[in-house]
């Protein structure tokens, strides 16, 4: 038994070693030169500003100098395409939106591959909600669809080809027809409801000031689960329509980074975007309800899964 005991305890304690070595390769982990962040939101919106920040307070926490690049166009992937081109050593990053590999890739016919693609974290979840002007009258978007119905011309806005499909659906589902406005990016979407260019438009978390001063109000949810700052806008299952706008903002890095670079990258991005008295992580708490960060295995099940539904809502929105 003394035998088996000094076994066992020799044992611990090579596991314990074993861990402590991998615990130290990952903190001790540095890039070997600068990195590029590679953006795929325009200059000076809410997403080029969370990555900003993000990279600005990695920066004075770890010492690593980050160095950002945007590369905007075609739903992230002109960010994606160029960063599968960059070295797998952990000098190269991008922050995109999960639907950038998912439907956005898919509908271009796959310029890219999941495969070439380290997936790091995700930041934070859409809240994305049909949004109108208060003043419009409307409280949800079952009036929206009597309105269209009495004879009204709705003018419908939207940021991506899903969400101008997702449009089209809800108009399809409920026997009227929208007129689909599609703008780039959800600042152009606010902006366009807010000078009376659009009716009501998708909007991914940058109405949150508008809707808690009363100017704006969510009339639905758009993603899968009702919207935390509006609880009781009914999802768009409720208008007929089983798909939704579910995503994330996200960091991924080229395939075959190794364990200790996804690890120390990941942690390093996490650490700041939930602590909510950073820059970054207040905007996040503020317009997205907290941080949610998904990352290694998970986060890989996340990207296979928005893949493999990109194609359901393209064959319907194609009937």
């Amino acid at each position: 038994m003394q035998k088996l005991a000094k076994f066992a305890g020799t044992a611990l304690l090579a596991v314990g070693l074993s861990a402590a070595g991998l615990g130290t390769a990952q903190a001790q982990w540095q890039p070997s030169g600068p990195i590029k962040l590679i953006i795929a939101f325009a200059a000076g919106g809410g997403a080029d500003t969370i990555a900003r920040a993000t990279a600005e307070e990695i920066e004075k926490r770890k010492g690593w100098s980050i160095l950002p690049e945007q590369v905007t166009g075609k739903g992230g992937l002109n960010a994606a395409v160029a960063l599968a081109k960059e070295p797998a050593d952990g000098t190269a990053i991008a922050m995109i939106v999960t639907e950038t590999l998912g439907y956005n890739r898919v509908a271009a016919g796959n310029p890219v591959a999941l495969e070439d693609f380290t997936a790091l974290t995700t930041v934070a979840g859409f809240q994305m909600g049909i949004v109108a002007k208060a003043e419009k009258g409307w409280t949800s978007f079952a009036e929206v669809i009597e309105a269209a119905k009495g004879g009204q011309a709705i003018r419908f806005g939207t940021m991506s080809p899903k969400l101008s499909d997702l449009a089209y659906l809800l108009g399809e589902a409920n026997a009227v027809a929208f007129n689909t406005v599609q703008v780039r990016g959800g600042k152009a979407v606010m902006n366009g409801v807010q000078a009376g260019d659009m009716d009501l438009g998708f909007m991914a978390g940058i109405q949150a000031k508008g809707v808690a001063s009363g100017d704006l109000v969510n009339l639905a949810s758009a993603m899968s689960v009702p919207l935390a700052q509006s609880p009781d806008a009914a999802t768009m299952s409720a208008y007929g329509v089983d798909f939704n706008a579910d995503g994330y903002f996200a960091f991924v890095a080229p395939a075959g980074l190794s364990d200790d670079a996804r690890t120390a990258l990941s942690e390093a991005i996490i650490e700041v975007v939930s602590d909510p008295s950073t820059k970054a992580g207040g905007i996040i708490a503020k317009a997205f309800a907290g941080a949610k960060t998904i990352s290694g295995a998970e986060f890989d099940t996340l990207l296979s899964s928005a893949s493999n539904g990109a194609q359901g809502l393209l064959s319907a929105a194609s009937e």
